[in-house]
């Protein structure tokens, strides 16, 4: 996993704050492959409860975690009851990392 202690410490620090303290993060994608060079941080965001406005949710995690990550690109994927399911959230599930 190529994230450093402190930049998985602030990624969970942020989604507790904006999702609450039964989120749970995954990091999947280019970054779980510590043989690989640079990309994105791609997350997988599970939530128990219905998310009201997903978008938004989305938007202010990869702002926020950008923004602690030093400008890096961060994609965000949600998992909730009221959210459809797609391949990327299976892929996630299977190759991810928990954070």
């Amino acid at each position: 996993m190529r994230l450093a202690e402190e930049q998985v410490k602030a990624i969970r620090e942020i989604v507790y704050e904006e999702a609450g303290p039964d989120a749970r993060v995954r990091l999947f994608g280019s970054r779980v492959n510590d043989e690989l060079r640079g990309g994105d941080v791609d997350l997988l965001v599970v939530l128990d409860s219905d998310v009201a406005n997903a978008a938004w949710l989305a938007a202010r995690l990869e702002a926020r975690i950008s923004r602690a990550l030093e400008g890096r690109s961060v994609d965000v994927v949600l998992e909730a009851p009221n959210l459809r399911r797609s391949t990327i959230h299976r892929f996630a599930e299977a190759e991810g990392v928990p954070l």
